[in-house]
């Protein structure tokens, strides 16, 4: 045993001398100028160290500098700067004169990709073949240079393209491991802090760098992100994810494939690419089984909302400050930069307590002018359509919708916008709208345009027209109705022309009717207001008590009904006694005419006819 230890403590002794002996013989500020020209000769990169550099040898033998800076060809800044580096090298390759860096740590680096930062190339130069740029097997000159690991640790990633907003990544810790291939694994971490908004990202991908910078190559997996801050849910979007992302250098373009993200409980999949440059082009082919917007677009559920100050929107929430340097920007300028074209379906989509279920949407953007080609979907048991366009170029915004509904239930539609009218039944519409900007209170407001609607099984609560009319003829007259006690208003068919006009909504051509009652007329709603004004001729056919000439007479009469006042305190008016009295004076007339007519050769009968004639 005592000789166990005696030979290891040996050991240690002539490595602790063999350190120390080469920390004393070799100088590390000797590797400067080699380190500088090494970068720049295979990278085109810019190495600049202040500062003398120094050993440390324990628990790694390494070489430290003080600030450094790593600037491209041309760049009016550096690409990289840090305040501490540190290269972990292998102890064996010194001893023949070779420089192997295992390991680059940078520590408080702030890395900026910005146009300031980027080469600038010589117009004049000549433009050199395609090759691999990455280090080669080196020839027998005395060092070679080789980096398997790269570690960055509390430093700062800031983005930005030409013309666009500056993108900040602070807290970066991120750890690379490469082999004699290119081929890394990463592990990376970091937060997104941007209008009052933060986002935490990690991530491990595998880099495929083999064919860099003409092409990179990774597969991401185990994502993890939140989303917190202004104008988002109270807990905010988070989620898990994957996918593989491939860079083209020559066409500049990033393509992504075998997406699988979720947030929250939504999910979203599939595949894209976008080519880079002064206006970038989009293209999206994405599914989802489920995307519930209600939670990721922080609009509260209308169901459980009984309220309606803020009708058609989202309850108030931390709003997002207005940037000062976009504050008079035009609504959906920022469609102009880019051109795109989008495809997703979807099986379930839930919007303002709405389940829509196969939504399928085509949909491009050519630099402002945004045509929705198709968007079609289910709810409720039925079908709608909703294609239209949004045109952005100029000033004002000019929105065009052409949707068509079958059958879908209306009470849907109006709870979700928070319309205060008791409606059920099954809607069907095809008409044409326009307007500026494309949100609920705006359509109400400012938007104009036609359609032709129709209902069936409908029923409106509060007002039961057979009954009022009923009511008010026994109120008149000696004839009986049936007892009724219910509340609403059944109509088997309905329909109208509609015509909507900054908030104004006219119905012409009603004609409704079911087994008990038919009625027709006209009318309007403020949208804004909650106010509307409607006037019904309705004829009731059933529910009499009894047969008489009087109740024929009912059956073929239409009495005038006006609806009128807000939405959540109808008024009406029923005109029973004016329309009995003018049928008495019909009935009566007709028959002094016809006896006149029996009688005209009699002076009685003669006279009779004058007075008639001038009635």
């Amino acid at each position: 045993m005592r000789r166990i230890l005696t030979t290891l403590m040996i050991l240690l002794v002539v490595i602790v001398a063999g350190l120390s002996a080469l920390v004393l013989l070799v100088n590390p500020n000797d590797f400067r100028d080699y380190l500088v020209r090494q970068v720049e000769s295979r990278s085109g990169y810019q190495l600049k160290l202040d500062g003398p550099l120094r050993w440390h040898v324990w628990p790694q033998l390494s070489i430290l500098s003080g600030r450094m800076t790593l600037t491209e060809p041309g760049a009016s800044a550096p690409l990289v700067k840090a305040d501490n580096m540190r290269l972990d090298v292998a102890l064996l390759p010194l001893l023949s004169h070779q420089l192997q860096v295992n390991q680059v740590m940078l520590k408080g680096a702030v890395i900026e990709l910005t146009p300031k930062t980027e080469a600038v190339k010589n117009s004049k130069a000549p433009v050199a073949p395609r090759e691999n740029t990455l280090p080669q097997a080196p020839e027998d000159r005395g060092w070679s240079f080789d980096i398997a690991k790269l570690q960055v640790a509390d430093s700062v990633l800031v983005f930005q393209h030409e013309g666009d907003e500056q993108i900040t990544v602070r807290d970066i810790k991120m750890q690379m491991e490469q082999d004699n291939h290119y081929l890394a694994n990463v592990d990376f971490s970091g937060r997104v802090n941007r209008d009052q908004r933060d986002l935490n990202l990690s991530f491990s991908a595998k880099v495929n760098a083999g064919d860099y910078p003409h092409a990179l190559s990774a597969t991401l997996s185990q994502i993890n992100w939140q989303l917190q801050g202004a104008d988002l849910p109270p807990l905010g979007i988070g989620g898990q994810g994957s996918l593989q992302v491939e860079w083209q250098e020559d066409q500049k373009r990033i393509s992504f494939s075998q997406l699988q993200l979720t947030a929250n409980d939504s999910s979203l999949g599939g595949e894209g690419s976008v080519q880079l440059g002064d206006k970038p082009q989009w293209t999206l082919n994405l599914h989802s089984d489920k995307l519930n917007l209600d939670n990721l677009l922080s609009q509260s559920n209308p169901s459980a909302n009984s309220s309606v100050n803020q009708q058609g929107q989202s309850q108030p929430r931390q709003q997002r400050p207005v940037i000062a340097d976009s504050a008079n920007l035009p609504d959906y300028s920022g469609l102009r930069g880019f051109s795109a074209a989008v495809q997703l379906k979807a099986n379930q989509i839930l919007w303002r307590g709405m389940n829509f279920a196969d939504v399928d949407v085509q949909a491009d953007n050519q630099f402002g002018l945004l045509n929705v080609s198709g968007l079609q979907g289910k709810l409720d048991g039925g079908t709608l359509s909703l294609p239209g366009s949004l045109d952005a170029r100029g000033e004002t915004p000019k929105s065009s919708f052409q949707p068509k509904l079958e059958n879908i239930q209306i009470g849907t539609l109006l709870k979700a916008f928070d319309y205060p009218i008791n409606l059920t039944g099954k809607l069907s519409l095809d008409g044409e709208f326009s307007g500026d900007k494309i949100d609920a209170d705006n359509f109400r407001r400012s938007w104009q345009g036609k359609a032709k609607l129709s209902l069936l099984d409908s029923r409106a609560e509060g007002l039961n027209f057979q009954q009022l009319v009923q009511q008010a003829v026994e109120r008149s007259t000696n004839v009986k109705a049936k007892e009724n006690l219910d509340s609403a208003t059944r109509l088997d068919e309905f329909s109208s022309d509609l015509t909507l006009n900054n908030g104004q909504m006219s119905f012409n051509d009603i004609v409704g009717k079911s087994s008990l009652m038919t009625m027709d007329g006209k009318g309007s709603l403020d949208l804004v207001k909650e106010e509307g004004d409607m006037l019904f001729n309705v004829r009731v056919l059933d529910g009499w008590q009894g047969e008489s000439k009087l109740v024929d007479m009912l059956k073929e009469t239409a009495i005038p009904l006006r609806v009128y006042g807000k939405w959540t305190e109808l008024n009406y008016s029923l005109q029973v006694d004016q329309v009995l009295r003018k049928q008495l004076q019909t009935k009566a007339r007709d028959r002094l005419k016809a006896w006149a007519d029996k009688n005209q050769d009699s002076q009685s009968g003669k006279d009779l006819k004058k007075f008639l004639d001038k009635l």
